[in-house]
């Protein structure tokens, strides 16, 4: 099977190969509130000489793959807008993943325990395994998160894809 192959200075977003000198990874910004979940993303890291975007492991909170940006030694002002707008929407999209599977992982929690109770039952079986519910149950539980999330996933699917700063052409 063929690879894939994209013309030098075409702005693919994951694979974008510049000739030249220099290369520099922009460095990635951690904004993280106190109230949200950890947004430090995974610690690994390109090589120094790489002139190439470079995708990590999924992250343990967000389970989004952090993207490493190349900084072109000649990066023109309309590239250098384009790398910044694609990492501040990397770190919302951290941030919002992050905070929203720590809620439902909470409330999951919290589900589990409250219908595990109501049927007398404790949190591990005699035998030290964790007390499960039934596919029925947790269908209850997922449908309940989801209309109770609605308005905030109706609001991340609005403005993940808002281009509205990006220049057009």
């Amino acid at each position: 099977m063929a690879a894939l192959r994209y013309p030098r200075r075409a702005l693919h977003p994951l694979c974008r190969a510049f000739s030249g000198g220099g290369c520099q990874l922009a460095p990635e910004r951690g904004g993280e509130r106190r109230d949200a979940a950890p947004s430090r993303v995974s610690r690994f890291c390109p090589p120094r000489k790489s002139c190439h975007d470079w995708i990590g492991p999924p992250d343990k909170y967000s389970n989004l793959r952090p993207v490493h940006f190349y900084i072109p030694e000649n990066e023109s002002p309309l590239e250098q807008k384009l790398r910044e707008l694609r990492q501040e929407t990397q770190e919302w999209n951290q941030q919002f993943w992050a905070n929203q599977n720590l809620t439902f992982l909470k409330e999951k929690e919290k589900f589990i325990d409250s219908r595990l109770k109501a049927k007398g039952l404790e949190l591990r079986a005699e035998s030290g395994q964790k007390a499960t519910l039934n596919a029925e149950e947790m269908a209850d539980f997922y449908k309940e998160f989801l209309s109770k999330n609605f308005q905030k996933h109706m609001y991340y699917n609005s403005n993940c894809c808002v281009t509205k700063d990006l220049p057009h052409f």
